[in-house]
């Protein structure tokens, strides 16, 4: 991303993507029908607090009937097959194989983009992905919410950060590109934890200090406003929980976690998509472009940008 500092934008992942492959990248959403170790007993039950029924993956369909859908509005785009709902590494890798291989099969899908749990990677699936890695464009999205192991108790997230971190450590390791997931509004949690969850997520990876070395870090992140919905363990444990009272104030967190994120990793998400019947609160959650346009507004109105500060908090 050039001229970053004149622009007063964020490195965005479809910018990054059409960059990269020359043409519209659209991801499709689907269900490769996995469960997840927190909802079938081996870790815990009921998933984490925040998810509903379907794992996250509400809106995710199967692909043929998606790139139908979206041929007309996009007719020259390529696709990214990305198994969205529940715990896409959470079986045994010739399952994973098969499914993986199968959604490279359509006319069209370019790569892969893998949600799962930084503890549901073994040797053998890591090994799968490294394949995988080597042959198309892939990236692995890790749930980790937060770094504070007080709110992931809470949240019934069923792993400490450490299982993230070494998810981390041997997904970089095999050079495969890594995607995090953080939620702003998880109860008890203040915009300084929040932060300092960003922070902590965009750090240099290397380990190394000497000032002219290229510091190593994810490869993309995803801001989600934590919505409370109907379904989910969290409707019954805080049924009046409201993570942000307003538009405004969501977008000032935003704006702040933006400043200090590196401008080389990329953005995937800056809000939450939950389906209207779903949702809960906050009631004004949905009005997603209402929220982006207002993130763009408030950047160029502060004069700012990603990683602007990013520079000197990590001195």
């Amino acid at each position: 991303m050039s001229e970053i500092s004149t622009s007063y934008t964020f490195n965005a992942i479809g910018a990054h993507l059409k960059e990269r492959m020359g043409c519209k990248i659209v991801k499709l959403s689907i269900d490769g029908g996995f469960t997840c170790p927190n909802r079938d007993g081996t870790k815990g039950t009921g998933g984490c607090i925040f998810c509903s029924a379907a794992g996250s993956g509400d809106l995710a369909s199967d692909i043929p009937s998606q790139i139908h859908l979206l041929s007309d509005k996009w007719p020259n785009a390529k696709y990214l097959a990305y198994f969205q709902s529940h715990t896409n590494t959470y079986a045994p890798a010739s399952e994973l194989r098969r499914k993986y291989s199968q959604a490279l099969e359509y006319p069209g899908v370019v790569g892969l983009a893998i949600a799962t749990r930084p503890d549901c990677l073994s040797d053998e699936v890591l090994d799968l992905l490294s394949e995988f890695n080597r042959k198309t464009f892939l990236w692995v999205e890790l749930g980790l919410q937060t770094i504070h192991e007080e709110t992931a108790s809470l949240i019934n997230r069923c792993y400490p950060l450490s299982v993230y971190d070494h998810a981390v450590s041997q997904l970089s390791s095999r050079g495969i590109r890594v995607v995090t997931h953080l939620i702003f509004g998880l109860p008890g949690e203040s915009k300084k934890q929040m932060l300092d969850s960003v922070r902590y997520v965009c750090r240099d990876l290397s380990g190394q200090t000497s000032p002219d070395h290229v510091p190593q870090r994810i490869f993309g992140i995803k801001l989600h406003m934590l919505n409370l919905v109907r379904g989910s363990q969290m409707e019954k444990l805080y049924p009046n929980y409201v993570s942000f009272q307003s538009i405004e104030e969501y977008i000032d967190l935003v704006i702040s976690a933006l400043e200090i994120i590196p401008p080389e990793i990329t953005i995937h998400r800056l809000s939450g998509d939950a389906p209207r019947p779903t949702l809960i609160a906050p009631e004004w959650s949905y009005k997603k472009r209402t929220i982006l346009n207002g993130i763009h507004k408030a950047l160029r109105d502060r004069k700012t940008w990603q990683g602007r500060l990013a520079e000197s908090d990590s001195q």
